[in-house]
């Protein structure tokens, strides 16, 4: 057995159905706690994202900044290759399990905000650190220390590691390269049996360079970029998905009787090709949790950074994120690719949903390919901005705030952005898979933990809220 082998066996344990039934019954518990907050205080959540929190609160930027940063990571390769994957293996009714966690996940998500913002940590300088290092620690007590630190190095690891860096800018120079030169006609160089174009080596080098340009400039730089790009990137992709919905409007209908009758009986729909209902569950659970990471304990990171004291509030504007991600483009993702029955053509990753654009879209292919690129490239190229600040925090905490540790890095980000295209991925993205499912470990025995807290101060607000009204 090689070392790729090896990597995916141990990926495959990690993100087996143990921990997606963690994952997922604790985001069940976190509802029933918080008396389902996702349906009761959803509206209260939208009208907070866009009129703002507590601007005059302690931290370094807004909570519309802080959404932006962890949708920033949250929303990549995954909400336009992962849900396509996961249809084709588990049929329509993955998509149907996938919005079923997503659902549970938002409950899940407004804990972590929560306790980000209740337990986060500011310097003698003021500058605010927070996330699922700092509520073990400040709330579980200082003999699960060790805990937090075994989440802050997975942490820190999968950033760097695959997750962050080499997978995503990977997947940016492998679209680049597929559109410019399909052919791989004009190679600058080869490894071994590998010959990369030009346009792989230039769209390389490019994001390599956006990337220093953005990281080096700290938290604020990257909050100032997603809230312009996370925006801008999921607008542009949710408009050409409905484009497709528009012109395919008579078929919306029974695409969702496939999905609902495929959650239940994936057979009736797939004639047996994909498998059962087990599989149905499972692709599109994992999945769903892989999009929005609802349990792993990284969006916490970016929201403890929000200007804000209201626990609550910021709790409730975190949880949006899981809406956004995957309520809206998951399911945008996944209406395209079963409307152009795409996911059951035999085709893998990236090429089913550019089957979907390029059948669903009234447009030259062309013209279909070069939309997807560029959502692919938003979408990767904000992962890798996101996923340096959730390191740099880590790494923070691991070393007290170590400049030169973290300036360190930033350069080792860095070179892994520009060395990515050149490498064999199979085994960094299971590694990156490990890190992150292993991330999930402590964070949700720290959710459960403190679960009491979440669930008295919740509902103390929901009291001060009700008094006022009357």
């Amino acid at each position: 057995m090689n070392f790729d082998q090896i990597t995916k066996v141990v990926s495959d344990f990690v993100w087996g159905i143990p921990l997606i039934m963690l994952i997922l019954a604790a985001g069940l518990f976190l509802t029933i706690r918080t008396h389902f907050v996702q349906i009761k205080h959803f509206g209260k959540s939208i009208k907070i994202m866009f009129t703002g929190n507590n601007s005059e609160g302690k931290g370094e930027i807004s909570s519309f900044s802080a959404l932006c940063v962890a949708l920033s990571a949250t929303i990549g390769t995954g909400n336009i290759v992962g849900v396509a994957t996961a249809i084709a293996a588990g049929g329509p009714g993955a998509l149907f399990w996938m919005l079923v966690a997503a659902f549970f996940g938002m409950a899940t998500k407004y804990a972590e905000g929560f306790l980000a913002i209740k337990y986060r940590h500011f310097d003698e300088k003021g500058n605010v650190s927070g996330g699922p290092f700092y509520y073990i620690e400040k709330g579980m007590g200082k003999k699960w220390t060790w805990l937090a630190k075994l989440f802050a190095i997975f942490g820190a690891l999968a950033g760097l590691m695959g997750i962050g860096t080499i997978t995503q800018v990977n997947s940016i120079s492998s679209a680049i390269g597929s559109f410019f030169d399909p052919n791989n006609d004009n190679v600058a160089f080869t490894i071994g049996k590998n010959s990369y174009s030009w346009a792989v080596v230039i769209g390389g080098a490019l994001v390599a360079l956006a990337t220093a340009l953005v990281v080096i400039g700290g938290i604020k730089r990257i909050s100032y970029v997603s809230t312009i790009v996370v925006p801008f990137m999921a607008i542009l992709y949710a408009a050409a998905v409905i484009i497709i919905l528009c012109c395919n409007i008579t078929r919306v209908p029974a695409a969702l009787l496939e999905i609902f009758k495929g959650a239940f009986n994936p057979a009736s729909v797939t004639g047996g090709v994909v498998g059962s209902m087990f599989i149905a569950i499972q692709e599109g659970v994992a999945k769903g949790v892989f999009s929005n990471e609802a349990g792993l304990g990284s969006a916490p990171i970016a929201t403890a950074s929000a200007k804000t004291d209201n626990a609550v509030h910021e709790g409730l504007v975190t949880m949006t994120g899981t809406f956004i991600d995957t309520i809206i483009i998951c399911t945008l993702t996944g209406l395209a690719v079963i409307l152009g029955g795409s996911w059951n053509k035999g085709l893998e990753g990236v090429a089913i949903t550019m089957d979907a654009f390029k059948s669903g879209l009234s447009l030259p292919s062309q013209v279909s390919s070069f939309i997807l690129m560029i959502c692919l490239v938003f979408f990767a190229f904000t992962t890798i901005l996101g996923w340096d600040f959730y390191g740099e925090k880590c790494l923070d905490y691991l070393s007290n705030g170590n400049k030169y540790v973290k300036f360190t890095y930033r350069i080792l980000y860095i070179l892994a952005v520009l060395v990515g295209p050149y490498l064999t991925v199979a085994a960094v993205w299971n590694i990156a898979n490990i890190f992150n499912g292993l991330m999930a470990l402590p964070n949700i025995i720290a959710l459960l933990a403190l679960s009491s807290v979440i669930a008295k101060e919740t509902n103390a607000y929901v009291e001060v809220k009700k008094k006022n009204l009357k």
